[in-house]
């Protein structure tokens, strides 16, 4: 007896979906292998959260007991791994634009002597500031380890005079300055990038895997029998066809919140449900966006192209690496068609001000929106189908 005639419609396309699945090996890595070492990858990149072993050079021209304490201090900063010393600042140079290392301190001529004696005795670094976070993480570094080295000439000549060491301090640092981060204490890059990161990866996954589930159907020749599976419920297709990735990508979602709440120890004030809640509606409404981008014009090889494009969009519309409320009007608005955004917009409320539902429901609205759109095109999609014009397009 045919299957389509002992199981319900829906319960038809989901086996056969599920023998679909489960007979080659490509639906295996790209559904749980790629997003499991994409996991792994973003909770393993930032190490122990801090940047530290930059590689950089130093140019010591003096070659004095001052300049070598410089050096051996500069050496002693985790931020920095000295691994070259240079004779003169245009092969230090020359070693930065080869990206050999990302910065250098030049120590000049007669420096020890300028220092003594009270003249313009001035340090240089340099730093490549073309990778900025790179370029940050070297300029507080170099300033930090320097300025006791800025002071030391005044501290002198006051010690000279006669002026005890409290007073000192009082003259050259007349105002103490207590810093206090936020949220990230230690200022750990995972705290901040790993999860949202993750998810911006995860999902590039689920859109192309979406257009490439449906759009096979078609580059195949198999949507039609696809369809009468559904006996011709074009809705019963989609849902039964693409639930066993929800179901998937669900839970490879939730212990992507367990490795970056529980084992990374990512501080997070909001509610596990709630958090556990949203990331299944960002799934939903991630693929809802792929099947509504395929449905447009159903022929994969042109749409995975731009799935592609719009994942990659939504790395830097998601609001990770730049506020959404300071981007360009324009584009302010175009990121509200990036589920991703939303989703971000809601961790970040939650992870930093342990924001409830009443803080979240805008965002979560506007991803239910996500969902009713695919559905309204889905006509489309079976004219298209059963017209077999886009079966032909290469």
């Amino acid at each position: 007896m045919d299957e389509s005639q002992t199981y319900s419609p829906f319960r038809s396309v989901l086996l056969r979906e599920w023998q679909r699945m489960t007979s080659r090996r490509l639906y295996f890595g790209v559904c749980i292998v790629l997003p499991l070492f994409t996991l792994f990858f973003m909770a393993t990149i930032f190490g122990n959260g801090q940047m530290e072993n930059i590689p950089i050079g130093i140019v010591d021209q003096d070659n004095t007991a001052t300049s070598r304490t410089i050096a051996r201090n500069i050496s002693a900063v985790p931020t920095f791994k000295v691994t070259k010393h240079f004779a003169d600042e245009a092969a230090a140079r020359e070693s930065v634009q080869k990206k050999e290392i990302y910065g250098y301190l030049s120590i000049p001529p007669q420096f020890e002597q300028d220092a003594i004696t009270g003249k313009n005795a001035t340090l240089s670094y340099y730093y490549h500031y073309a990778l900025l976070s790179v370029g940050g993480e070297l300029m507080a570094a170099f300033e930090t380890s320097l300025a006791p080295v800025a002071l030391s000439p005044v501290v002198m000549q006051a010690v000279a005079l006669g002026v005890e060491q409290n007073q000192i301090t009082t003259f050259l640092l007349p105002v103490q300055a207590n810093n206090h981060p936020i949220y990230n204490p230690s200022l750990d890059y995972s705290v901040y990038l790993s999860q949202p990161f993750f998810f911006v990866l995860f999902q590039v996954l689920i859109l192309l895997i979406t257009v490439y589930t449906v759009g096979i159907e078609i580059k195949f020749r198999t949507a039609n029998d696809w369809l009468t599976t559904a006996k011709g419920n074009i809705v019963t297709a989609v849902l039964g066809k693409l639930l066993p990735y929800t179901i998937i990508y669900i839970l490879i979602g939730w212990l992507a919140n367990y490795v970056m709440f529980g084992i990374l120890h990512i501080p997070f004030q909001g509610s596990w449900w709630l958090m556990n809640i949203m990331t299944v509606l960002f799934i939903i409404a991630t693929q809802a966006l792929g099947l509504f981008l395929f449905s447009l014009f159903p022929a994969i090889s042109l749409v995975i192209s731009v799935v592609s494009m719009v994942g990659s969009l939504g790395a830097t519309l998601s609001g990770v690496t730049f506020p959404v409320p300071n981007m360009y009007p324009l584009v302010r608005d175009a990121s509200y068609l990036f589920p991703v955004r939303h989703f971000t917009e809601m961790m970040q409320t939650m992870l930093y001000g342990g924001g409830g539902f009443i803080h979240l429901w805008p965002s979560a609205v506007i991803l239910c929106i996500f969902p009713l759109l695919a559905l309204l095109l889905l006509p489309h999609l079976k004219r298209a189908i059963e017209s077999h014009k886009y079966e032909k397009i290469k």
